[in-house]
Formats: C-alpha cells, structure tokens, sequence
C-alpha cells in the first residue's frame, strides 16, 4: 500500500475520531491531509523508499491563532496516537537520515507555506514565481487535501498550482528554448566533432534537464526535484511519451548508432516543443531550431521589467 493510502486509512480509521473527541470546538477548522518533501508524497513510494526518512501519518494544518491555542496538545495527541496505531498494525519507522525530518505532524498554515515558497502563502511578486525552484512549488501542492473545512489551506495550493504569472511562465519557457538549442542542437554535435565525448554527455545532460522542465511548464504544472522528474513527467498528458527518449539520451552508449539515434531524439523533443509552443503564444516561428523561439517569447512578455532580463536566465 502507498504512504499516500495508509495516511489516509490511519486518518479516516483513528485520526478523524480523536479529532472529533479532543478537539470538538477545532474539528472543522483543522486543515487534514498528506503533502510536503517525500516520495510518499508525491505517490512514488516503493519498498526501497521505506528504508529511511519514512512513516505512517498525516498532517494537521492550522491557523496561527489556532495553534497558539491547541497546536502543542493536538501535537501529543497525534504522536500518542501514531504509536499506539504502529504497534497495533505492526508498523516500523525507519531510521531518520542526517538532513531527514518527519512531513507529517502539526504545522501552521503559514509555516507550511513559508519552507516552500519562502512567503506565508503563494508567491506575492513575480521575483519569487520566477527565482523559486518549481521543486518547492511542487511539494508544496503535491499529496492530497483529505479534509479542510475552513479552506485557507487549499485556498493558497490552488494559487500556488494555479496562479503563476503568464509572463514567468513564458519568460522561463523562452530561456529554456534558447538553452535546449546550444546544448542539445548545436554544442552536442559540435563536441562530438572535437572529440570531446565527456562533454557532450554534459551538454546533453543540460539538454535533458531543460527539456524536462519545458515539459512541465508547457502543461502548467511545477516539476518536482531531478529524482523524481522522469516518473513525473510519465504523468504529463502531452509529453509523458518523451520521458523514456529523454532517458535513453543519458544512459544509451554513445557508439555512431547510439550518437545517430540520440541526434534523432533531440530533434524530434525539439520539433514537438517548437509545435507547442508556437500555438500556445501564436509566434508563427518556422522550423525546430529552438534559438529564434526564445527570442520572440521574449518579445511577448508584457511586463518589461521581465522583459528586459538576459534571454537565459
């Protein structure tokens, strides 16, 4: 069974009564449900996950002023009640690595928030849509909202999942176009030529780790960390097909079938992306050669302070 469902089977079986019991006045203010940094989190989870930084529970979000109030009791509520429901199903923690900490728990809302995005809610400015790493975005909206009556705490993951301004969006699409061109169309190829093998894996791997993060923005979702990008993007309903070509790019030999398949490979993500991207912002650039499709996303964006920024970021 995923972490995913056994936080809420411990919930729906035992967490939901000792909130109704302990905490009558609080029941319908108590935001419930499983989200933050761990591969339970996102559903990922498999028998090697459990091997560290792993454990069955949920979590609580609360209110600032509800926390003053009740936050350190329903805290020793939750972890009487853990234990008590580990021992009865026979289940193990395991051991908490160095830079592990336990997602589940009580939090507050805003704290919640602020370890993600680095503000008490959703992003405020575009400086912080655009210099924050979609990984935070990712799991601060990633898991599942089991309860939350009040709202507040689905409120600010609908804006975080939702609300990213169109011109961040299309600021980050054009500096990964331009990226994608000299590494993958252009710089692959020419270290080839000069023998330089090392460094054309290294300018694939830029290749692949901008094409994986297009592919998230052109479906408007945030991609979570390098770990886990290969079996997010599987999901994607446009471009999950090309996570196994983008996969095959790092770990295929670099042998002349390898390198002529791998240049086959560029190209046709490439084309795909040059297609999507001239109907999502009407540019009517020709050709797969991505350079010229940054520029004129540049030239799009209304905001001209974005505007004005080095086409790279």
């Amino acid at each position: 069974m995923k972490g995913i469902e056994q936080a809420r089977k411990f919930y729906t079986e035992v967490g939901k009564k000792m909130i109704a019991d302990e905490f009558k006045d609080y029941q319908n203010r108590i935001a419930v449900g499983l989200a933050g940094h761990g591969s339970e989190c996102f559903g990922f989870d498999d028998e090697v996950s459990c091997d560290h930084d792993f454990e069955v529970g949920f979590c609580m979000w609360l209110t600032r002023e509800d926390e003053e109030k009740i936050g350190f009791r329903l805290m020793r509520a939750y972890d009487k009640l853990k234990d008590e429901y580990a021992l009865q199903n026979g289940l193990k923690n395991s051991r908490q690595s160095t830079a592990g900490a336990s997602a589940q728990g009580v939090y507050t809302i805003d704290d919640f928030y602020r370890r993600y995005t680095g503000c008490d809610g959703a992003p405020r400015t575009w400086q912080d849509w655009l210099y924050t790493d979609s990984l935070f975005f990712a799991e601060a909206t990633n898991g599942e909202v089991f309860r939350d009556d009040l709202g507040e705490f689905s409120n600010i993951r609908n804006k975080i999942l939702q609300g990213m301004p169109e011109d961040v969006r299309a600021k980050k699409i054009g500096s990964l176009a331009v990226n994608m061109a000299q590494t993958g169309q252009y710089n692959y190829d020419r270290c080839l030529k000069h023998g330089e093998d090392g460094a054309a894996m290294l300018a694939l791997c830029e290749f692949v780790k901008g094409a994986c993060a297009m592919a998230f923005l052109l479906e408007k979702k945030h991609m979570p960390y390098y770990k886990w990008a290969f079996k997010a993007m599987r999901t994607l309903n446009k471009f999950g097909e090309f996570a196994s070509p983008l996969e095959f790019l790092l770990t295929a030999d670099n042998d002349e079938n390898g390198k002529k398949v791998k240049r086959e490979i560029v190209e046709d993500v490439c084309g795909a992306f040059a297609k999507e991207i001239n109907e999502q912002f009407d540019l009517g650039v020709e050709g797969r050669y991505l350079e010229p499709f940054g520029y004129a996303i540049q030239k799009r964006i209304k905001n001209a302070e974005i505007r004005n920024l080095h086409v790279i970021l």
